[in-house]
């Protein structure tokens, strides 16, 4: 499949170990799913692999941790400045890889070269402490060291962003690493790391290996080289990782699903509020991490919010990412438009009413029409499970305190978000919330100047910010007796 990329070395098909690009025997085919036209293979590699990376890693640690912070941050800021240089070419692979639409390609790029710049500053500022010693004679200097070898699990939804959301902070610290990127999204991982080398990356502080998920995931949890594994992905999965890393005493940094909730209080200006939920719902057809699942609003402008929010979605142009116009592009693949299915057609089977939408689209065998329900109730699966496609649930509410309650009742707490003009409602919300981010008249949260992450079993730490630094540093605490 051609991409017409204006620079086709972009389009890499083998992966990378200590500056190599290396071939295999057995190779895995990647698709798009707009036109399920094969793009090109990568490698399909294994443990060996996957261990002769990590070493490679391993071996570049001393020399790039002994540069200094605005050495290394150099580095990430040419960095930053081919990507955007190449963004047209990096958002065709994008796109032709997850079938997001070109304007949300060109977007995540944008915000995918923002963490070279945020940690690239930060790296410099990987700040230790003196503390008062108890003896007028004694020192205590408490001193920031990157860990080491660190390793990283990527998804496919948001291959570019979720990539250098990992890569920034533990190369600005000092820290070298081996990444995985997901099976359907190989190539903008790829793109990534070439244009790496371009800015002076040495061999070995990133390697990339494509491959038996299985197999290197187990060199990544058990080889004692590696002291990370930051993973972006499900909570299943998630949980397999903490058990392995968890048996070796090896720290996993984990972001994992959710079930946001949206409540839209009956002040909310509706127009405003519907506008704010496609943004958060309908982004990347749904198939994000934080989009929202439960849409809860208040019974007094119940209807009104219905109606509003039917007219624009029944709207929504679908088609193939690369046409312009398009708002819903393609589900990943099979099992994506099957699961959207099956949470459909339960939710009717239980009363749910579908609006708009609620079936396959005619335009391919991954696409969905975009669907509005109501009468969700908390027994769906809808409710229960991400449903990761461009599906609208519906849940009615009486009181704040019904809101919450039910926007609470998961085991899961990434994003949430709420829409009122009440002040003082807003902050009583977001406090209540059981969520690591909260978006308040908003559907938009992602920056790369906040921390990303969730609690109860969204995960453990945070991605961005200043505190995205902190999983890939150790503390050290020197004594010094004078």
């Amino acid at each position: 499949m051609a991409l017409n990329l204006n620079s086709p070395d972009l389009l890499r098909t083998n992966a990378l170990v200590n500056g190599a690009w290396r071939s295999a025997e057995k190779r895995q085919d990647v698709y798009d799913p707009a036109t399920e036209q094969i793009i090109a293979s990568v490698p399909y590699w294994g443990g060996s692999e996957a261990t002769e990376a990590v070493q490679a890693a391993e071996a570049a640690f001393p020399e790039w941790r002994a540069r200094t912070a605005e050495e290394r941050a150099n580095i990430l800021l040419a960095w930053k400045g081919l990507v955007l240089q190449h963004k047209e070419d990096l958002a065709r692979i994008l796109t032709a890889e997850c079938g997001k639409p070109m304007d949300q390609s060109l977007g995540e790029v944008a915000y995918g070269a923002s963490f070279f710049q945020w940690f690239a500053e930060e790296g410099k500022r990987a700040y230790g402490d003196v503390i008062p010693a108890k003896q007028h004679d004694r020192r205590i200097i408490v001193a920031k060291e990157p860990v080491g070898v660190t390793a990283a699990i990527t998804p496919w939804n948001f291959p570019i962003a979720c990539v250098t959301r990992k890569i920034a902070p533990a190369l600005a610290v000092g820290c070298t690493q081996v990444l995985k990127p997901a099976p359907e999204t190989p190539f903008t991982a790829l793109a990534l790391a070439y244009l790496g080398e371009q800015a002076g990356l040495p061999p070995g502080v990133l390697n990339v290996v494509t491959g038996d998920a299985s197999a290197i995931g187990e060199v990544f949890t058990s080889h004692p080289a590696v002291r990370v594994v930051t993973f972006t992905g499900s909570t299943a999965v998630g949980k397999l990782l903490a058990e392995a890393c968890g048996r070796h005493v090896k720290r996993a940094a984990l972001e994992l699903g959710g079930n946001a909730p949206f409540i839209v209080f009956g002040d909310a200006d509706v127009d405003d509020a519907v506008s704010e939920v496609i943004a958060s719902k309908f982004r990347n057809s749904g198939q994000t991490c934080v989009c929202a699942n439960r849409i809860l609003v208040q019974s007094d402008i119940f209807d009104k919010f219905t109606e509003r929010l039917c007219d624009q979605v029944a709207a929504m142009s679908v088609g193939s990412g690369e046409e312009d116009g398009v708002a819903i592009g393609p589900l990943i693949n099979a099992r994506a438009v099957e699961k959207v299915s099956a949470h459909i057609e339960d939710a009717v089977g239980k009363g749910a009413e579908v609006k708009v939408g609620g079936a396959p689209h005619g335009r391919g065998a991954y696409f969905y029409q975009p669907t509005v329900l109501t009468g969700a109730k908390n027994d769906m699966l809808l409710a229960r499970e991400e449903t990761f496609g461009p599906v609208a649930a519906l849940f009615r509410f009486e009181s704040d305190e019904d809101a919450i309650a039910l926007a609470n009742d998961t085991p899961t707490g990434l994003a949430a978000y709420l829409y009122t003009a009440d002040l003082s409602r807003a902050f009583r919300a977001a406090e209540a919330l059981q969520s690591g981010m909260v978006g308040v008249n908003t559907g938009i949260i992602s920056t790369e100047v906040a921390p990303f992450g969730g609690v109860k079993e969204s995960g453990i730490g945070r991605e961005g910010s200043r505190y995205g630094l902190d999983d890939f540093l150790e503390t050290k605490a020197v004594h010094v007796k004078l």
